[in-house]
């Protein structure tokens, strides 16, 4: 955003939100399992009121017999209850129908392996949310052999036209604009989702409704945006896995990198103790390499005797090389 955008008022701001939020619908109060062109179909409801803990007792009158769920219970319920509207956001955050679904399953495998921390949050369903979302929306997918090439688009025309544009906003805005017009959370609430501010929260989203309605104008209205969301997600048949099989995957990666996290540290351990054993116990000097020593002639090739040489060779030679003539001096 530029400078001459942060220094708008938000007064402004607010005043131009509250009168497109006025004419939203309000949220649904469950996530449908059946795909049907209506605005429920992307809603993931949040309670009014922080929820108990999935898995725990409900509150009820003292001595009641209520039989708590159990941890595979608790997660097999807010999968029912998130993944199908979830499967369709994540479609439209990425263009892509496989990774709309691996997006859903992976975050549901990372909530069951930290089920203890997503038990008891206050809101289960946005916190998978978020997760599927960071992982449909990340960049390391193109370099994926096959995420490289385009999926077939929407068959319908206005449906091939609404998510081309929505393609072409940054992420930051498209998850926004789908979060507030799709989702239905209001303001603070998808500011703090989208990890920002309030203000910047709401100049992303102005900014991705400008450039929206520069291209397709019947969609200016948000009641129309909203509606319209849906009907493209919802167009597609988009399902997810069972949860069982989301479990086990999760368990199976949670034991998969338990695994190597053992294997690593026993491959380190085993190094150490290799290094330990064989590094020397005290400090040997390294030889300095040899040096050139100026100054001395090089030796001169052997060549032919002279006569005196031969002379003194055959003298020596015709003389007693043992025996007490070879010790006692000859007088010359």
């Amino acid at each position: 955003m530029t400078n001459t955008q942060e220094a708008t008022p938000r007064r402004q701001v607010t005043v131009r939100l509250t009168k497109a939020r006025r004419t939203k619908p309000l949220p649904t109060t469950a996530c449908p399992t059946t795909a049907s062109p209506t605005a429920a179909s992307l809603t993931t409801a949040s309670p009014t009121k922080s929820p108990e803990p999935l898995g725990a007792e409900p509150a009820g009158e003292p001595g009641s017999s209520a039989t708590p769920l159990t941890p595979a219970q608790a997660f097999d319920a807010l999968y029912a209850f998130c993944a199908p509207a979830l499967v369709r956001q994540a479609y439209l955050l990425s263009g892509r129908r496989e990774l709309a679904r691996e997006s859903v399953e992976q975050a549901f495998q990372l909530a069951w392996q930290r089920w203890p921390e997503v038990a008891v949050d206050p809101d289960p369903a946005g916190w998978v949310r978020a997760a599927a979302y960071e992982y449909a929306l990340s960049p390391w997918h193109r370099f994926r052999p096959r995420y490289r090439h385009a999926e077939p688009p929407p068959a319908e025309a206005p449906d091939r036209a609404l998510l081309d544009v929505l393609l072409t906003l940054p992420a930051p805005y498209r998850r926004t604009l789908l979060l507030y017009d799709g989702v239905g959370l209001d303001l603070p609430e998808t500011a703090a989702e989208t990890e920002a501010s309030t203000p910047a929260a709401a100049y992303r989203l102005l900014h991705a409704r400008e450039a929206l309605a520069a291209r397709l104008p019947e969609l200016a209205s948000p009641l129309v945006l909203h509606r319209r969301l849906a009907e493209v997600a919802s167009a597609e048949r988009l399902r997810a896995p069972e949860p069982p099989t989301v479990r086990l995957g999760g368990e199976r990666r949670a034991r998969f990198w338990t695994g190597a996290a053992i294997a690593f540290t026993i491959a380190i351990i085993g190094a150490t103790a290799l290094t330990a054993r064989t590094a020397p116990t005290r400090y040997e000097p390294p030889v300095p390499p040899g040096e050139t020593v100026q100054g001395i002639p090089p030796r001169a090739a052997q060549g032919t005797l002279s006569d005196a040489q031969l002379k003194l060779r055959a003298k020596l030679r015709s003389e007693t090389q043992s025996g007490p003539d070879r010790l006692l001096p000859r007088a010359e």
